[in-house]
C-alpha cells in the first residue's frame, strides 16, 4: 500500500493551510434605512404639494418662487427640504438599527404615492373647474 508523504503534523505534502477566519464587525445599516426612508418621505412629499397647487390656487402662487419657472421653483425646493429635515431626524433615530423589510415597504408605498401625485392626470382632477 502506498500513502502519501504526509508533513510532521500529519497534513499530505502539498496541502494548503485553511486560512485564519477574519471577524469583520458588522456595521449597523440605519443610516442606509433612514436615507431609503427620508427619499420617500421627499418623493411623497413633492407628489402630494403638486396635487395639492393644482386644488388650490393660493397655495399654487404662494410656490411661485421664480416667475421664469413658475411654481416647479417651490415644489421641488418644499420636496427638497422636506427629504433633508427627515433624514436629518431619521438617521439619529434609526443610526443602529438593521435595514428591515418594513422600511423597504413603506419606502416603495411612500414612492408611489409621490409619483402618482406628481401625474397630470392625477392631479389635474383635483384642479378646481
Amino acid at each position: 500500500m502506498n500513502t502519501p508523504d504526509r508533513t510532521p503534523d500529519m497534513r499530505p505534502a502539498g496541502a494548503v493551510e485553511s486560512p485564519t477566519p477574519v471577524h469583520v464587525k458588522e456595521r449597523p445599516e440605519g443610516p442606509a434605512a433612514a436615507a431609503l426612508l427620508a427619499a420617500g418621505i421627499g418623493v411623497a412629499a413633492l407628489g402630494l404639494v403638486t396635487t395639492v397647487a393644482a386644488a388650490s390656487e393660493t397655495v399654487n402662487d404662494w410656490l411661485r418662487l421664480s416667475e421664469s419657472v413658475g411654481p416647479l421653483s417651490g415644489k421641488t425646493i418644499f420636496a427638497v427640504v422636506v427629504w433633508l429635515v427627515a433624514w436629518a431626524i431619521l438617521h439619529p433615530l434609526l443610526r443602529r438599527s438593521r435595514l428591515s423589510g418594513a422600511i423597504l415597504v413603506i419606502t416603495a408605498v411612500l414612492v408611489l404615492i409621490g409619483v402618482i401625485g406628481t401625474f397630470p392626470i392625477f392631479f389635474e382632477a383635483f384642479a378646481p373647474e
